[in-house]
């Protein structure tokens, strides 16, 4: 009778060790690190909106500062940094800081002495959390009536100047939020000038020559800046020349434009006639009027805009009114020391509106973490995830209008912190006033910056801190959301009330690995010889020629790993005996 081939053995020992082997590979491993939700169930949390007046950058009222630089040397006052300091309690984070160059009108080069007391300003702002709005500017305008000469600087001194406050600037951009155009005319606004009109004497004329050279200092100032700084000229007009375009809703700068390195993407607004007359003395200029402010609304939702009142002007510089425009041109900024008249007129809740919902007021709705993937919330995957989620509401008039990028940052019981970037709707410029946009981001021990933490608890926490690397660390330049309770200033993150798990999960209960049997073990031996061989079957063959010291039942309760070795040495004893037979 055919014998059975060694390839029918070894499968029948495969065949019989089978359910011991898949008992063993069923036993539950060691789970893998992951990132998990505690009790895996999505966690979600609501915030309590905060009424206060919050103390945040880039935003708000300002207060004025100035300082002189005359022929002498003399005039020239330093900030002072316990002043700067003592105006976060009012609320207040920037100032509008005027340098005034009477030295240099005629002189094109700006010496040592000034660009040092310069810096150092913008060392003691920086010391104290202040911003500082920079404008440039010849000469202040003294009684009226003003008459020529003014005494500001022809277009070749002022190109000139610009160039070497260049690396100032640029040095100083993570306090600067925005240049003031300046230098042309009295107090730098561009009206009361001895160069950049036809006649001076008539100085509200201006030729296409005159807006030529106009336009040559604001492209001055924006090649000097950063390319995520802008400039803000005094009226539309000066905007509309400088591109060609006219004055038109359909000219504003649009969303894909914005924040682009362009004119037109980094040329903002500031008016300091602010609700003083129909045509706020000369700011806007279209006929009819209604085009400029069609063209405003539209271009301040991307640029930044500010200024001043100069003018009671009942009932338009009233409180409904001053806060319907102030809404409509997206004001980020006004100042608090001129027109106190005016201002005072809006009363004391008027001014707290005000001082809350100048440029951009966020405030957290809701916030959600959850498995990334709801049917294998059981599973011990090695690399599970969660996918965090954050509501962010914008009741501000105005959106940020610098680079700011929102961060989840988890913080480990040793008080150590991990921050990653959400990967939706992080960039703040894009949340426009009124607007509720949504942040989302996973969390997955795939991501390098997870991969080596501690296995522990986190508390999650959202931040929006100065992407500026002069001010990124520094809490008072970050953005403290409009909730009650979840403000760390220590940190300058938002609390979120939420917490993730890194470490391994339990296992999931599976089939459970026989006990090892405690009977001894009895090792294979030769077969002996039979005369007349029995029809083989490769299971009965197999058993038969193992020593006849295993059965099925005690050779699974072996483990799987030894029996097949057993099984497999005795399939091969059996094929040599079969060989030997047939020699």
């Amino acid at each position: 009778m055919k014998k059975p081939t060694l390839a029918v053995l070894l499968a029948a020992a495969v065949a019989l060790a089978g359910p011991a082997a898949a008992a063993v590979a069923l036993d539950p491993a060691p789970a893998a690190p992951s990132v998990y939700v505690p009790g895996d169930t999505a966690a979600t949390v609501a915030y309590e909106p905060s009424n206060e007046v919050i103390a945040n950058p880039q935003r708000g009222f300002y207060h004025h500062t100035e300082t002189h630089y005359r022929a002498d040397g003399s005039g020239y006052v330093p900030l002072d940094a316990a002043a700067l300091a003592a105006l976060r309690p009012q609320g207040i984070t920037q100032i509008l800081r005027v340098f005034y160059l009477e030295k240099f009108a005629a002189d094109p080069v700006l010496d040592e002495e000034f660009l040092a007391l310069v810096q150092a300003d913008y060392d003691t702002a920086r010391e104290a959390g202040v911003s500082v709005i920079t404008r440039f500017a010849y000469v202040q305008g003294g009684a009226w009536p003003y008459v020529p000469p003014y005494g500001d600087a022809p277009l070749d001194v002022v190109l000139a100047h610009i160039e070497q406050l260049g690396p100032v600037l640029r040095a100083n951009s993570d306090v600067i939020p925005v240049v003031q155009n300046g230098l042309i005319g009295l107090w730098g606004e561009g009206y009361y000038t001895d160069h950049f009109v036809a006649d001076p004497a008539n100085p509200g004329v201006v030729t296409p020559e005159d807006w030529a050279k106009r336009s040559a200092v604001t492209q001055a100032l924006l090649d000097e800046l950063p390319a995520d700084r802008g400039v803000q000229v005094r009226t539309m007009a000066s905007k509309q020349q400088m591109l060609g375009v006219p004055a038109a809703a359909s000219s504003a700068v649009t969303a894909a434009e914005a924040y682009t390195d362009t004119a037109i993407a980094r040329t903002g607004h500031h008016n300091d006639c602010l609700l003083a007359a129909p045509d706020d003395w000369g700011t806007f200029l279209s006929d009819p009027i209604t085009l400029d402010q069609e063209y405003l609304a539209a271009d301040s939702l991307y640029v930044p805009v500010g200024g001043e009142t100069c003018n009671v002007n009942p009932p338009r510089s009233e409180w409904e009114s001053a806060s319907a425009e102030l809404a409509r041109y997206h004001y980020s900024y006004l100042n608090t020391d001129y027109n106190r008249d005016v201002l005072n007129s809006w009363g004391e809740a008027g001014l707290a509106e005000t001082a809350k919902r100048l440029g951009y007021r966020l405030v957290m709705e809701s916030s959600s973490v959850a498995p990334a993937d709801d049917s294998a919330v059981s599973t011990a995957a090695a690399d599970e995830s969660v996918v965090v989620s954050v509501d962010v509401r914008n009741d501000g008039w105005a959106a940020p209008y610098t680079p700011r990028t929102a961060l989840l940052v988890l913080t480990g019981s040793d008080g150590s912190t991990t921050s990653v970037p959400f990967t939706s709707n992080a960039d703040l410029r894009r949340w426009l006033p009124g607007t509720t946009n949504t942040l989302s981001t996973t969390l997955s021990l795939s991501d390098p910056a997870l991969a080596s933490l501690a296995e522990g608890s986190y508390q999650l926490a959202i931040a929006f801190p100065s992407s500026d690397p002069g001010t990124a660390a520094d809490a008072r330049f970050a953005v403290q959301a409009a909730n009650i309770g979840t403000w760390n200033p220590s940190e300058g993150t938002n609390l979120l009330g939420q917490t993730v798990m890194i470490g391994a999960r339990a296992a999931v209960p599976g089939p459970v690995t026989p006990e090892p049997s405690t009977a001894p073990v009895v090792p294979p031996v030769a077969p002996p010889v039979a005369t007349t061989p029995a029809p083989p079957t490769p299971q009965v063959d197999v058993l038969a020629n193992t020593g006849g010291g295993l059965g099925p039942v005690s050779a699974l309760a072996l483990g799987g790993s030894a029996l097949l070795a057993i099984l497999v040495g005795g399939a091969f004893l059996v094929y040599r005996r079969q060989l030997e037979r047939r020699t």
